[in-house]
């Protein structure tokens, strides 16, 4: 009955001793754990610190307008605010003038010539700055009303010359983002010798320059600033040709003249400015 007693304390220290062991390891791992943690939350710090500077250096590189030239610019700025098409200003033109014929239509500020040129050269400078100052903003779009009444007079326009059959040319004047005319007049400096040779040429233009349009489209995807009827290139006047401008996604700028009686595409030459 002595050694009950005995091996009651032996199996005590083993417990005893074995609980503590289990102690130490459950220390230990959570000191281990702790440890972990601590590495984990410092990777994690460092990770955000990182992501905070990338972004900064991704969105630091130089964006793809910075690469275009001053003239591609002006292009691009031009045809993102511009609405109406080539094909729906031309049809607006030409509602304008009575049996007219389009033979020139281009939209201001694409090509290097048109800066020059004022944007309303209608303009009065005694009268009024605002648009609102006008009495009727919604009158008759004839050459005896006030372009500046119209909301397209600051913004892209495009620039139309229709001409009547014995060559008489129409200047119109229509807002690139509604589609509204701003002007319609009769240009004044022609003499007999300008409408015969106006005449002359759209009489031998069997082809559209809508048709023309389309086969430069053909050639080259892009939007049509400009087409313009004149005489080929080393012709005597016995051959017509309707340049036609496309500027592509590259907002360069590609000419092609295009041969008024047969749709055939006699010079191309790209701007790369």
């Amino acid at each position: 009955m002595r050694l009950e007693p005995r091996r009651n304390n032996r199996l005590s220290l083993r417990s005893r001793n074995l609980r503590a062991t289990g102690a130490a390891a459950c220390l230990a791992a959570a000191l281990l754990l702790t440890s972990c943690g601590q590495s984990s939350d410092s990777a994690t710090s460092a990770a955000t610190e990182a992501a905070k500077v990338l972004p900064q250096r991704t969105t630091a590189s130089p964006s793809a307008t910075a690469d275009l030239t001053e003239d591609q610019q002006e292009r691009k700025s031009v045809l993102d605010a511009t609405k109406v098409t080539f094909d729906d200003a031309a049809t607006t033109a030409v509602g304008e003038v009575a049996g007219g014929k389009l033979v020139d239509l281009d939209l201001e500020g694409v090509d290097d010539d048109d800066r020059d040129e004022s944007p309303s050269p209608t303009g009065s400078p005694t009268g009024s700055p605002s648009p609102t100052g006008s009495p009727s903003p919604t009158g008759s779009p004839t050459a005896t009303g006030s372009p500046s009444a119209s909301p397209g007079a600051d913004g892209p326009v495009w620039v139309a010359e229709v001409a009547e059959k014995d060559g008489t040319v129409h200047t119109v004047r229509i807002n690139a983002v509604d589609g509204k005319v701003i002007e319609a007049r009769v240009d004044a400096d022609q003499d007999a010798e300008d409408k015969k040779q106006t005449a002359d040429r759209l009489a031998q233009a069997t082809q559209t320059p809508e048709q023309a349009a389309k086969v430069a489209m053909e050639k080259k995807k892009g939007t049509v600033t400009s087409v313009s009827l004149d005489e080929a290139d080393g012709n005597d006047g016995n051959s017509v040709v309707w340049s036609v401008d496309v500027v592509g996604s590259d907002w360069k700028k590609t000419t092609f003249d295009v041969d008024a009686k047969n749709d055939t595409i006699v010079r191309e030459e790209t701007d790369n400015d």
